[in-house]
């Protein structure tokens, strides 16, 4: 494709599948080199086949600081240095509401989805003044700005990681290290199955159909794909964002942008509802009735 990434070491967290998966393939076509940290060996292994040279996947639980550390000195030891991290690596929970909240998923989803990025960046800092500079990208989403769009432990978890990536822009940014978040929308990958206790065959089953029928709920008709979020990484690893540091890039295909009856037009404002009540038809009169 190009080469925006020519010259860069990447590592990418949950990249055997999804987001991750998007985002390795794209880096690759642009030139990095790239350590993928899964748990997904089977897939991974597929993945060290495809790009041989440019690829390297070792196992890593982030939720394992011993495996996150490890994970940044393989890059250094394999491709010289480290200049992107993607945390990306996640799931999601069941708990809909307060009531259900089970305190060791609650502790759980928090050590994946917030300590894990925390520590990723903690261990690619060092390598990354080494290079004098890099771009730390961390996977959040727009359950961590709206309610209504994710269980309650991964939505404030999400909400933890946009804040955590603004606070860690402003110790980073004066080092040459810019820190950002993305907030992906409803994007067709196999989290929603998983978060359900479905299988990951059958969470890919359910990721596939989401990617034919997701568009019916945003303003933009057509549902979000891993490659959609993978090219906003891109933009905010490459050096086209060299002046971008501290920001939540949201990719949702418009969904945040309010109430469905504000673009689309077959639905109507509950404030038409109140003010410009519908009239009912009058009922039908006998022939001969005046």
């Amino acid at each position: 494709m190009g080469n925006r990434l020519a010259g860069k070491v990447a590592v990418i967290t949950g990249g055997a599948s999804g987001i991750g998966l998007g985002a390795v393939e794209l880096f690759v076509a642009e030139g990095a080199d790239v350590i993928v940290a899964d748990i997904q060996d089977d897939k991974a292994a597929k993945l060290e086949e495809r790009f041989r040279d440019k690829l390297l996947y070792t196992h890593c639980d982030v939720t394992s600081e011993a495996d996150l550390a490890r994970v940044m000195t393989l890059a250094r030891d394999a491709f010289g240095g480290l200049d992107i991290l993607f945390n990306n690596a996640g799931v999601s929970d069941g708990m809909r509401s307060l009531a259900t909240i089970d305190a060791e998923q609650w502790s759980w989803i928090f050590d994946l989805l917030v300590r894990g990025p925390a520590l990723g960046m903690k261990h690619a800092i060092p390598f990354m003044r080494a290079r004098g500079g890099g771009s730390i990208i961390n996977t959040a989403s727009v359950a961590g700005l709206q309610a209504g769009f994710g269980p309650i432990a991964y939505s404030s978890a999400k909400a933890s990681v946009i804040h955590m990536s603004r606070l860690a822009a402003a110790q980073l940014s004066p080092q040459g290290i810019r820190v950002n978040a993305i907030c992906p929308g409803l994007t067709a990958t196999s989290i929603f199955g998983t978060s359900r206790g479905l299988s990951r065959a059958v969470a890919d089953q359910m990721a596939d159909m989401l990617a034919h029928s997701g568009g019916a709920v945003q303003p933009i008709g057509r549902p979000g794909l891993p490659s959609d979020i993978a090219e906003a990484a891109l933009y905010l690893a490459s050096d086209a964002a060299a002046f971008v540091t501290g920001v939540h890039l949201v990719v949702d295909g418009g969904i945040t942008i309010g109430a469905r009856h504000s673009w689309d037009p077959d639905v109507r404002s509950p404030f038409q509802d109140l003010l410009e009540p519908q009239q009912s038809p009058e009922p039908a009169r006998a022939d001969g009735m005046a």
